[in-house]
This record gives structure tokens, sequence and C-alpha cells, in this order.
């Protein structure tokens, strides 16, 4: 239990001038008893002293009414700086000098604090400071701490000041907002996704526009060019009302990082933004997005069942935001029967794993039972760190080591991971970083195939 008062300067300073006069006054031959009993007078004199300061200072406190708000942003975005500004404002007519420390949860990284302030009665004092959230889910801040200099700044008092509020961490939304802009500016092949702008190709009714040179004469519309007299042609749109599945695997795999120390860059973390980016673009396209998650100790799966519309992408995002990955082992089979009961109808199915050899017999019964009845893109995350090891200089016996068994393993998982798509034509295998471009690129080849 923490104490309400530390002693200030001043009464440090005071408490060591009379040890001090003691001291000279034993080295100069006064009586021990002498000394002991005006060294003992001085030490309550200075020990009344700060009480009384303490009591009538505390009182003076909490009639002035302290209170103090937080203004903190509506959710926090994985390893983005955001600001927190804190507004302390208290009555009556004196100046208190204060130094606060908000307590901000643990995996937030904070800047700025503790906060020195002189707070004036009568007013409300800004002050800011910014955290940086580390890993995703749900962030409380509590009561803050406060130290109150008495009025004869004899002692500090320590007070909490505040409520306590929460709020959520999101995935970085960074590329899903470039995507938004980069889509409006058709300028998608920065972030290397393709894009489809052929006229009269699709399969839905888009719209009637001008004939221009190179469109198919197959799809001019004859009543339109005799009624406006110039000729006419029939756009059309990928189909629409079709559902993408999202089934996540949540096991102990998706625990690795290849960036260590840096903040977001799990491979959980990247599945995450990659599901974000292609949510967006497959509700863009009018389909219908949903998401199971496996791998997790039973009753912790997650579900949200397909939907469309310009609030599915905020449902979606709040139902993932905090999901984090665990050591269980991950059951493809159970996770592909779970989600065939939960989803009858055909769908583009998306299966997010990080593929290992051993894998191959189980993933690929589960893939089975999935085609059966769906259109089934597998997606699997490849390691950073073997392709660092494999480009590495061979200057030691060590790196030599190194480099051949990361050719070893590459090799095996490669192998295994070809025997699969022999099977299961729609495959990605890719670096974290790039998985969501690469997920759009084969959704939007799917749609412009025909195949969902």
């Amino acid at each position: 239990m923490r104490p309400p008062i530390i002693p200030a300067r001043p009464a440090i300073a005071a408490l060591s001038a009379v040890a001090v006069a003691a001291l000279v006054a034993l080295l100069f031959s006064y009586s021990v008893t002498a000394v002991f009993e005006a060294a003992m007078t001085a030490l309550g004199m200075l020990a009344a002293a700060t009480a009384w300061d303490y009591a009538r200072s505390l009182r003076a406190w909490r009639l002035s009414s302290p209170t103090l708000t937080r203004r903190l942003p509506v959710a926090f975005s994985l390893g983005k700086k955001a600001p927190v500004e804190l507004a302390i404002e208290v009555t009556g007519s004196r100046t208190w000098r204060c130094e606060l420390y908000d307590y901000a949860d643990a995996s937030l990284a904070v800047e700025g604090l503790p906060i020195r302030l002189d707070l004036a009665g009568g007013t409300s004092t800004q002050t800011p400071y910014s955290v940086t959230p580390t890993r995703r889910g749900e962030v409380a801040f509590a009561p803050a701490d406060i130290r109150i200099r008495s009025r004869w700044a004899l002692c500090e008092m320590l007070e909490r000041i505040g409520s306590t509020d929460t709020r959520r961490v999101y995935p970085d939304f960074a590329p899903l907002a470039r995507y938004a802009w980069l889509a409006g500016d058709r300028r998608l092949q920065e972030i290397g996704v393709k894009t489809y702008q052929l006229r009269g190709q699709g399969t839905d009714f888009k719209q009637l526009s001008d004939y221009r040179l190179g469109d198919s004469v197959r799809h001019i519309d004859w009543r339109a060019t005799l009624r406006l007299g110039k000729p006419i042609v029939r756009e059309f749109q990928d189909e629409r009302d079709q559902s993408v599945m999202l089934l996540i695997d949540c096991g102990r795999r998706m625990r690795a990082d290849d960036r260590q120390g840096a903040i977001g860059t799990t491979h959980f973390d990247q599945v995450l933004n990659a599901v974000i980016l292609l949510s967006y673009v497959a509700l863009k396209q009018g389909d219908a997005v949903g998401v199971m998650t496996f791998g997790t100790p039973p009753g912790e799966e997650r579900s949200f069942a397909p939907r469309k519309g310009a609030t599915a992408l905020p449902a979606l995002m709040a139902e993932l935001y905090g999901i984090q990955p665990t050591p269980t082992h991950s059951d493809y089979v159970a996770g592909a029967q779970a989600l065939l009961k939960r989803s009858p109808k055909r769908a583009l199915v998306v299966v997010i794993t990080n593929f290992r050899d051993e894998n191959s017999a189980e993933l690929g019964q589960a893939l089975r039972l999935l085609r059966s009845r769906h259109l089934v893109l597998l997606a699997s995350l490849r390691e950073r760190i073997v392709g660092e090891l494999i480009e590495q200089p061979l200057s030691t016996g060590d790196n030599v080591i190194d480099v051949a068994s990361a050719h070893l393993y590459e090799q095996s998982r490669r192998d295994a991971f070809n025997r699969l798509a022999t099977h299961h034509a729609l495959m990605v295998d890719a670096e974290p970083e790039r998985l969501g471009v690469n997920l759009v690129n084969r959704y939007h080849a799917a749609k412009r195939a025909g195949l969902i």
C-alpha cells in the first residue's frame, strides 16, 4: 500500500540541519542528554509542522474539487503514435504545483510522462502526452497519480484523480487507406494490385456508354444506338452477390515474427492487415464477406457470418481486432468441417495459414473437404528469415551450415507446397508484407475467370 505523503526537500533539509547541529554539539562536548532532548524537540516541531501543513493542504486541495478529463482517440491503430490530452481543472484562487503520472495500459509505449504542472485555481490546464500501441486488443487508462506540493512545501501529497477509460487497438489501417486512395486515382499498380478495366467484360450489366475504338461489336445496344443516333455499348462488371469466407489459422505457427522488436510485424498481425484489405476489396465489388477462425482452444473460436454493405467492414474489424494467436495445434480438418456446417452456400473460401511440409497430408484432406462445396484458395506465409539466411555470404563455416540448412528447409517446403498445388490450383505463397496484395490479385483473377 502506497503512503499518502512524501517528505519534500525543505523538510529533508531541515531534518539534515538538525542532525548536523546535533553532531556539531557532540563534537564540542555538549551533554549527550541535552543534545538528544534538543534534537527530539526540533524533530517534534518539524513533524508537527509537517502534519499541520499536510492536513491543511489536503483539505484545501479536496475543497478545490480537482477533476481530470482525458481526450482520447475513438480507437488506436497498432504501432501508430497517438496523442492523449489531459484537462485538469481546480476551483478556488490558489495555484497548485504538481507532478502528474497517468496510468496508461502496460501495452502502450508512453512518451511525455510524468508531467510537471502549475494548476491555477478557477482555470482548466491542458497538457498532452503520446502513446504507441504495441499489441492489438483493449487497453485501459486507470486514474492518474498526482503529487501535490503542500502550502508550506514541507511535504508532497499523493492523490488519485480521474476515471478509468478503455479503448480498442485495431490493426494498422494504413494499407487499407492507401489502397482506397490509389483506387480513387487509378494507381493501384504502385502497390502491386493488378486492375482490369476491360469495357464490355464481366457477367452483370453495369451501364450504357458511348462506343470507343476497340470495343466489341457484340456489346452494341442497337435500340439505344437507333434512339440516340450514335453507337452505344453495354458495359458489364464482375458478378455480385457472391460470398467470400476467410478461414484464418490462429495456431502456434502464426506467432512467428521475422522482425523481433518491431511493432505489428508478427505473421498474425500481417494476416489481419491482409484480411482487412481483401475484405475491403470484396465488399467494394458487391460481395459478402465472412470470417471463421480455427487453431484456438475449444470455445474461443470466432465467427462472422457473410455480410455485405457499408457496415460490414467495421463490424468485421470489431470482431477480429483483439484476436491473438495461441500455442494450440491447428486442426485443419476440424476447421474445414466447422466451416462446411456454417456455410452451406457456395463461396470462395480463403484458407490462411503458415504451411509446413509435415502438414501436407492433413491440410490436403481439409482442402478436399472444402472443395466438395466451395472454391478454395490456400494462402500460406513464407518466412523472410529463410530467404535472408540463403542470401548471406559464405564467409564462415557456420554461415555455410546455415545456408545449406535454409536451402534444405526451403526445398522440402516448396516440394510439399507444389504437391498440393497439383490438386488445388488456387494457391498463394507470399511473405507476410505481400500477402494482402497477392490475395487481392488472386481474388480479382478468380472473379474475372468466373470461377466463383
